[in-house]
């Protein structure tokens, strides 16, 4: 695609984003909503359109060459991206549910099942790459070093010399009858062919049949080869049959080296917009900067004179925290600023008056508000009123649409009617950079104006009121005596925690974590590798009162939003929903530890390994484990994003310890757990993340405490098992021709998961079995054998789960959500009509009567 291409794209993008501000801002969606159905479609819709503009954007971001251009799309990408998840955030408080469907909204949108994907935005990684591979150096050479450590001298076992004369002797006498053996066949083999050359002389009829013969079998093999192909054509035409697809053609190959190139040409472009930003603003500085002194001076001056025409002193100089001279110039008359002046110094007056009336007057506030209590009396039909109208859902404000906007209308303003017909190289705009960097020093200038003037001010209020500037002295220094007063006291009740590694570097600190097998590397695994299908029956159950299982599709969309996006955005984290901990549970072989092996690819994350089985005689005692904890948050914060990752998350909270894990000490957390979550703030991407294969065990009020959100991951459904199989066997080297019944394999390991077809695939399908393809296709009975050998997923542990899930915070809120829905409905069902109520009454009592009889 071309920089039009991608600009067209940009400016669609930028008209959907305005519509959309358009239908989200009205004060129509302030008011609360009662009809919760109704919320729930408007959220849905919104979140359905912000991830499709997200996906637009992403795409522009990632091509666009124009350093500027790019500037502001990350802007608004980040405030798409913020918005996003506050949306999702609104959804769960609302249905009390972690999973939505939207089957009948994107009928409505024109959207397809794959529009639902979040897209993990490439920068997250890319711009960190250099990072990345010094670290992955470091942690190579220091895992390299571990290795040198541990490794322990092979015993050499030594051999007499009689023994390796015998051993010599056998190896060269088998040596000697294997060349003998071959020789003799040779010999053999020879023989028979000239026997037969002298008895089978060919005969001319003999020919004629030989030739026959080989055309026969030669157009047989034509023609069912070419039957073949129809039939396989005819197969994936109807869609009976995935296509084999080969490799990238020359076009896609094509492609993604102008994709590269694209990026090369973005690093250029940025490495020559950073310098211009510098060289620009110097040149302002230098040229233009006297000149911005010298008429701000002339301005103050002419205030100054216009303040004491007008009320007849000279007025206070605005501090630098009501903003200085800018202030002064807001389009206001020096009346008006004056007139602001005074107010304020009236307010801080008042603020002072207040704590002495506190102190003698306390009958007067207890009279005011046995007065206010008389008010309220008359109007209490007012307050249910107003209570009634308060009632309902009503959609939080939002910390990103302010970003959106200003980015909507930087564009609108800026690049939407800008005429680029001469930078086809797209490089910088020096003209935008100038008046950037012109508003910029004109502040620097101000503020250095401001404390000239300032002291011009003094200067002058010296020679005119000479008592009043003595006054305003001893005032000021007994504000700055009670300031410093103010602070001494402030530092003394601040308790800052002592840093018990404050004499070691992070470099020796990293190094320790990683001999002791705390920090590991994640392995390279990406989010999209977790494969699973849509649920495509979703709002039909739900609408039915059913409760469906979440898909693949599901959780794998949640971790982006609840993980990926947070830890890969400063910006995301810091201003949206706040979520520090996550717990990923589930039976054995559902990807727990696959996801978050992905979370941490997609994002450049550390991982960290918390583990109980892992912490085992590591760091023994309190003061150990409290030294561990600071070392793994210190190295977390300074080298974030990073994850803290908790496996066997249960055996933390276990209820009773087994006696087979006591020296294990799993609970040695448990206390610190909750400590270790609080202390991270909103400016520190680390997220801790637990897996889980029995939550049951565990006490549930103790793991909620720990963990805020919770995604239970199912075992794979009918569409998520065909997918599956498809992917893995082809992944694997696998040919999938019509013999191979893929649809009745996908049936026959319902309850099994994704660990379960795995392990089948790989004990089927070894390098012999793969060469064999050819004359002996591949078919399902094959994989049975393996699958019998392992333990599916049975309905009793799947319930189980289900039963636990109910009892967490927000399963407990659904179910009561649930019981105020039935209720009404019961409700309903109880009211009969009036003339058949009292006939039903009589002949139940006659029904009696006669069974007395």
């Amino acid at each position: 695609m071309s920089h039009s291409s991608y600009g067209r794209m940009w400016a669609e993008a930028q008209g959907a984003l305005a519509d959309l501000l358009e239908d989200e801002i009205p004060p129509a969606m302030l008011r609360p909503q009662k009809d919760r159905l109704q919320a729930y479609q408007t959220l849905a819709t919104f979140y359905l359109r912000y991830l499709h503009i997200f996906k637009r954007l992403e795409e522009v971001y990632d091509q666009i060459v124009h350093p500027q251009k790019r500037h502001v799309v990350r802007h608004v990408l980040e405030g798409v991206m913020g918005r996003l998840v506050e949306l999702k955030n609104e959804m769960v408080e609302l249905e009390f549910s972690e999973f939505h469907y939207f089957d009948d909204m994107l009928q409505d949108l024109k959207m397809t099942p794959e529009d639902l994907e979040v897209p993990i935005p490439r920068y997250f990684v890319r711009e960190r790459m250099k990072a990345l591979k010094e670290r992955e150096k470091m942690l190579a050479h220091i895992l390299a070093k571990k290795g040198h450590l541990n490794q322990e001298p092979v015993p050499v076992q030594t051999m007499s010399i009689e023994r390796a004369v015998q051993l010599l002797q056998m190896s060269e006498r088998a040596r000697q009858g294997r060349l003998r053996a071959h020789f003799m066949k040779e010999i053999w083999q020879e023989e028979q062919r000239m026997r037969r050359g002298e008895n089978c002389r060919p005969t001319a009829s003999d020919l004629n049949q030989a030739a026959t013969l080989i055309q026969r079998v030669w157009r047989g093999y034509r023609q069912r080869k070419r039957t073949s192909k129809e039939r396989l054509e005819e197969m994936i035409f109807l869609g009976m049959i995935a296509p084999q697809l080969p490799t990238l053609s020359p076009a896609q190959q094509r492609a993604q080296q102008v994709e590269n190139s694209r990026r090369q040409v973005q690093e250029q472009h940025e490495a020559e917009y950073q310098q211009a930003l510098f060289t620009i603003k110097e040149s302002v500085r230098s040229v233009d900067g006297p000149d911005i002194k010298e008429t701000l001076q002339e301005q103050i001056r002419q205030w100054f004179l216009e303040c004491r025409d007008a009320t007849g002193k000279f007025p206070d100089f605005p501090s630098a925290e009501d903003g200085g001279s800018a202030s002064i110039f807001s389009q206001k008359t020096p009346e008006q600023v004056a007139a602001e002046l005074a107010a304020k110094q009236q307010e801080k007056e008042k603020k002072k008056s207040k704590g002495r009336k506190d102190k003698n007057g306390p009958k007067e506030h207890k009279e005011q508000k046995k007065d206010k209590k008389g008010k309220t009396k008359g109007k209490e039909g007012k307050s249910d009123m107003e209570k009634e109208e308060e009632k309902g859902w009503k959609m939080s404000p939002s910390n990103f649409l302010p970003t959106v906007a200003e980015g909507a209308k930087l564009y609108r303003e800026v690049w939407q009617s800008r005429d680029e017909g001469q930078n086809f190289p797209q490089r910088f705009d020096s003209q935008l950079v100038r008046e950037e960097k012109r508003i910029e020093v004109e502040e620097e200038v101000r503020v250095q104006v401001d404390e000239l003037m300032r002291q011009e001010l003094k200067n002058l209020k010296l020679t005119v009121d000479r008592d009043k500037g003595k006054k305003k002295k001893k005032t000021k220094k007994a504000n700055k005596k009670k300031k410093k007063k103010g602070k001494k006291g402030g530092k003394k009740k601040k308790k800052k925690e002592k840093d018990l590694t404050a004499d070691r570097t992070i470099e020796s600190l990293y190094e320790e974590l990683v001999l002791e097998g705390i920090l590991t590397r994640p392995l390279n695994i990406k989010l999209s590798e977790y494969l699973g299908e849509y649920n495509y029956l979703g709002t039909s159950l739900r609408q039915a009162d059913i409760e469906p299982m979440p898909s693949l599709s599901d959780v794998r969309q949640l971790i982006a939003l609840y993980g990926v996006l947070p830890l890969g955005s400063q910006c995301v984290h810091e201003r949206g929903p706040l979520i520090r901990s996550l717990l990923l549970a589930g039976p054995s072989g559902v990807g727990k530890k696959m996801l978050l092996h992905a979370l941490c690819t997609e994002t450049g994350a550390n991982l960290f390994n918390l583990s109980p089985t892992n912490l085992a005689g590591k760091y023994p005692g309190r003061s150990g484990l409290q030294y561990l904890l600071h070392m793994v948050l210190k190295v977390a914060r300074q080298l974030q994003p990073s994850v803290i990752w908790i496996g066997d998350a249960e055996k933390t909270f276990y209820k009773k310890v087994p006696k087979a894990e006591k020296e294990m000490e799993p609970k040695r957390l448990k206390k610190d757990l909750a400590k270790v979550v609080k202390s991270i703030k909103v400016e520190d991407r680390v997220l801790l993340v637990g897996t889980s294969r029995r939550p049951f065990d565990a006490d549930l009020k103790a793991l909620c405490k720990v963990y805020k959100k919770i995604i239970l991951i199912p075992r794979p459904d009918y569409a998520s098992r065909l997918f599956l199989w498809k992917e893995l066997l082809v992944v694997r080297g696998a040919q999938l021709s019509p013999v191979l019944d893929l649809s009745s394999l996908a049936k026959v390991t319902d309850g099994y998961t994704q660990g379960h077809i795995l392990q089948a695939v790989h004990s089927v399908l070894s390098t012999r079995r793969l060469s064999q393809q050819a004359k002996r296709p591949l078919t399902a009975l094959e994989f049975i054998p393996p699958l019998a050998r392992q333990d599916p997923i049975y309905k009793e542990e799947e319930e189980a789960f289900k039963a636990w899930y109910s009892r967490t915070p927000l399963g407990k809120r659904r179910a009561r959500k649930s019981k105020e829905f039935e209720e009404p409905a019961q409700h309903s069902k109880g009211k009969k009509k009036p003339g058949k109520g009292p006939k039903k009454e009589a002949d139940g009592k006659g029904k009696k009567k006669k069974k007395k009889k």
